[in-house]
């Protein structure tokens, strides 16, 4: 399953700016540290937001909960990020009850695997 409404995704540049960009938010530096590290900066936070879309309609659901405000979706895959490097990313979209359109709650790198 895809995103629903995939092209309409809301992300909120407040999201993108003050905590996936941010290099000081208590819960988003380290992903601040990451994506800035790809070529990410805060003065041009649509191209963020635009790869996270792209990740959102190019990859799968992997997950969906249900919860008393709304519907969790959980998208895992590659994204080719600005510096050309493809990385593993899981991002978090949110759709409120009531609502249609999904809105980003998170984004971030996920662990490569090492061989044993």
């Amino acid at each position: 399953m895809r995103l629903p409404l995939v092209n309409e995704a809301e992300v909120p540049r407040a999201k993108i700016v003050f905590y996936l960009l941010d290099p000081n938010h208590r819960s988003g530096k380290s992903k601040a540290r990451f994506f800035a590290a790809h070529g990410y900066a805060t003065e041009r936070w649509q191209q963020l937001a635009g790869a996270l879309r792209t990740h959102a309609s190019e990859n799968e659901v992997v997950k969906q909960e249900t919860t008393p405000l709304g519907v969790r979706l959980v998208v895992e895959g590659p994204l080719t990020l600005c510096d050309g490097v493809v990385a593993q990313i899981r991002s978090v979209w949110f759709i409120e009850s009531g609502e249609r359109v999904p809105r980003l709650a998170t984004a971030y790198p996920l662990r490569q695997r090492k061989p044993i």
